[in-house]
């Protein structure tokens, strides 16, 4: 992904500053309630800035320090690369899952997006 593509706050800075748009998804990521999920639109729509590519590139950059697993694709899909602990993580929580059919590649349940997929409604306070 180019910088280019990025919000205009995500350009690289000093090695240990974290780019304001960056601090805002992780922020949200926070708020995610355990047993939910929100989709790299979501958080998108939510911050009113960036799209999903955006999101997923600072997860991808930033977000092991937060609960990544509750920030998705919207198929439900566990993030390639690391299903396993994200499925750890949701049975743990409590996330809703859809068994995965036989002809499913691994066999490996989705999140149940109807059902986990958190709208933000219950905001903290300061967070816009």
């Amino acid at each position: 992904m180019s910088e280019e593509s990025l919000p205009r706050d995500v350009h690289p800075e000093p090695p240990d500053a974290l780019p304001e748009y960056a601090e805002r998804v992780l922020e949200v990521t926070e708020l995610i309630p355990p047993g939910r999920v929100m989709t790299y639109g979501d958080v998108a729509e939510w911050l009113e800035e960036g799209g999903p590519r955006q999101v997923g590139r600072v997860m991808a950059l930033y977000g092991s320090a937060v609960p990544w697993w509750r920030v998705m694709r919207a198929d439900g899909v566990l993030l390639p690369g690391h299903e396993l602990q994200a499925l750890g993580h949701y049975r743990s929580e409590g996330t809703p899952l859809k068994e995965a059919s036989r002809a499913a590649e691994g066999h490996l349940p989705r999140v149940d997006m109807r059902r986990a997929r958190w709208d933000g409604g219950e905001r903290a306070d300061g967070h816009t």
